[in-house]
């Protein structure tokens, strides 16, 4: 009986040390990942480039199809995966969004509210009923540019997020957690070939769309 209750103290330890080590780890490595995560909120602005890519002429609906590239950078200056987007027209908008906490967090650096977030949201077409728009960032996923993880179903990114997301969409829940507020702003312009844009999210909310023309070495280029 004695040799059976030793045998289940020592289970019982093993047990307890591999419940402390498992901790241990997922701790050091949330902690990794959290860290990178304000990393990757620490820039003062977030840039995308864009460029018409295609225009045709649909005779039958008597409309002109604008495609646009679409191609954003991390705060670290490097290029994301590019997105391509087509409308009905080349009036086209761009929605940012940006929340801001409280300045206590601020002031306290406050490990994930000491910092405005603000990303690319979507982009579209006004066209009344017709109006057509597509996601950059999808609400209750890991934006662009912000995973961490290799893993894409991650469960601490994706809590992490879905609080985002949370406070970004719930006022009340927003308040709760000392957001000041969460604004979204959706500046357009008229889209043509030729011309490169500049789309950039200030870090105070300000969102602005640049045009320059392409160099003229560029010109009747394609460039793979």
């Amino acid at each position: 009986m004695r040799r059976l209750v030793n045998i289940f103290l020592i289970l019982l330890c093993l047990s307890g040390l591999i419940f402390i080590y498992q901790n241990t780890i997922r701790y050091i490595r949330e902690s990794r990942v959290l860290k990178e995560v304000i990393s990757r909120l620490e820039a003062d602005s977030r840039i995308a480039e864009v460029l018409v890519t295609d225009v045709s002429y649909d005779e039958k609906l008597n409309k002109t199809k604008t495609t646009i590239k679409f191609l954003e950078y991390n705060s670290k200056g490097e290029s994301l995966a590019p997105k391509y987007f087509s409308f009905w027209g080349n009036i086209i908008q761009f929605q940012s969004l940006v929340i801001r906490f409280d300045d206590l967090y601020i002031r306290n650096q406050d490990m994930l509210r000491g910092k405005s977030v603000y990303l690319f949201w979507k982009v579209f077409m006004l066209d009344g009923p017709n109006t057509l728009e597509y996601e950059i960032s999808k609400i209750s996923e890991v934006p662009p540019g912000y995973r961490v993880s290799s893993d894409e179903n991650d469960l601490f990114e994706q809590k992490l997020w879905g609080k985002f997301w949370l406070y970004a969409l719930d006022p009340e829940s927003a308040r709760k957690m000392g957001v000041r507020n969460a604004q979204i702003e959706a500046p357009g312009s008229v889209f043509i070939p030729g011309t490169l844009y500049t789309v950039k999210i200030e870090h105070d909310g300000g969102m602005r769309i640049d045009a320059q023309p392409l160099p003229r070495i560029l010109k009747g280029e394609r460039i793979p």
